[in-house]
């Protein structure tokens, strides 16, 4: 019997050998603030790599220094980065892993000592007020979006992804809980989504490969955006070229959120069947037998492990144990003539 969670998928000239993809996942380990990998990065991925994990992507990585979260953060905003980066695609691919980048900008939510920037002037809870942009800070940020798919590019990375969630910056143009703006980006949802409609664009003259997008698709306030919101954002999305959305949630303001098991794949379900574009199931899912129902019943088309693949690199194989599969072994392994990861 076929296991759909163990079965190739393929996305424009890009097949990932299974549907599990290590979500992305901020580690603030460039600890010599330069946003350089290091031997840690190498380590960090490289091992669940060898988990045969069928996508890999690398954590929230800067498009401009001032966009970092944290000066601990990755980053693609110089040339210089590239290096490192192309070093542990290598990797990855050489254990039969593909390999994605999450692109992203912190705006209000950026906790470095200098000055944020923002769709408005709306600081996030008690952190520092940001200075509401201008369009050549629009047109700025938006070109540093283009440069860094360029270097994702020279890099090799077969997947980059847009962070437009987690209440990031493009978040925070999507929100109107924090987008305040009375001119051609904010006042009503089709010009909230003005911002993010420029970065895919821009994205697109450097990309033409997989392209997805990470969302927050509850914002767990009454006035926010919802998963009815993410279905018009996500037809608009496909138009113009994505092809898929990473369904989470939460983060554009503090908010209780009752978490449960798979507490955010209703909203990829809704999403993937409304607006008929691929999506990516993420949140305690921590099982195969789990990710089998979510991908067996058309809920999402890839599944995003987190917290499971931080306890375990070899998530994979307590899955296909789970699900009686036998999957392939890492290169070093082969040589022993049986799998690496039996099944019970």
């Amino acid at each position: 019997m076929e296991r759909k969670l163990f079965s190739p998928y393929t996305i424009k000239d890009v097949t990932f050998k299974n549907r599990i993809v290590m979500s992305p996942m901020c580690m603030n380990s460039s600890t010599n603030q330069d946003g350089k990998i290091t031997k840690w990065h190498i380590l960090h991925y490289g091992n669940r790599a060898v988990g045969q994990v069928g996508l890999i992507m690398l954590e929230g990585t800067a498009v401009s220094a001032e966009g970092r979260i944290t000066y601990e953060d990755l980053g693609i905003w110089n040339d210089e980065h590239v290096e490192g980066l192309k070093q542990l695609v290598d990797i990855i691919h050489e254990q039969g892993s593909k390999v994605g980048i999450q692109l992203a900008h912190a705006g209000r939510k950026s906790q470095l000592n200098e000055m944020s920037i923002a769709p408005s002037v709306i600081a996030f809870e008690r952190m520092k007020e940001p200075k509401e942009m201008t369009e050549e800070d629009i047109q700025m940020v938006i070109h540093n979006f283009k440069e860094a798919a360029r270097r994702a590019k020279e890099a090799g990375f077969d997947v980059v992804e847009i962070h437009a969630g987690h209440g990031y910056l493009i978040n925070q143009f999507l929100s109107p809980l924090t987008n305040h703006r009375t001119d051609q980006y904010g006042s009503n949802l089709e010009k909230r989504y003005f911002f993010l409609e420029k970065v895919i664009q821009a994205i697109k003259q450097e990309w033409r490969g997989p392209l997805f997008t990470r969302i927050s698709a509850t914002e767990y306030h009454e006035k926010g955006n919802t998963p009815d919101t993410y279905v018009v954002y996500a037809k608009k999305m496909k138009e113009q070229g994505v092809d898929l959305i990473d369904c989470t949630s939460g983060g554009v303001v503090r908010a209780p959120i009752d978490v449960y098991p798979g507490y955010q794949v209703p909203a990829a379900d809704q999403i993937r069947n409304q607006a008929n574009i691929a999506t990516g199931a993420v949140g305690l899912i921590t099982t195969g037998i789990q990710a089998e129902e979510i991908l067996k019943n058309n809920r999402a088309d890839l599944i995003f492990i987190g917290r499971e693949l931080l306890r375990n690199p070899y998530w994979p194989r307590t899955a296909a144990q789970e699900l009686n599969v036998i999957i392939d072994t890492p290169d070093p392994y082969k040589n022993y003539g049986a799998s690496w990861f039996p099944a019970k």
